[in-house]
């Protein structure tokens, strides 16, 4: 008697770094992040906010080049 084949079980899908539609302040860079690391959207904000006040503004150009080339969910 012979076993009826089964197919071999699916790899998981890849995560995809996107901004997210759903939790979004600005343009959905900080919870596509959060999402991505699985960490809280509010943790990711406040790490870009300090990162640009003591970074002189280099982390505000960081988030609008991802912004930019980020796609949507």
């Amino acid at each position: 008697m012979t076993q009826p084949m089964t197919p071999p079980p699916s790899a998981p899908a890849p995560k995809r770094l996107v901004r997210s539609r759903g939790d979004r302040w600005l343009g959905g860079v900080c919870g596509g992040l959060a999402t991505y690391f699985g960490v809280d959207a509010n943790l990711v904000r406040l790490i870009v906010v300090l990162g640009t006040v003591f970074g002189f503004g280099s982390l505000a150009i960081a988030y609008v080049v991802a912004w930019i080339l980020m796609p949507e969910e």
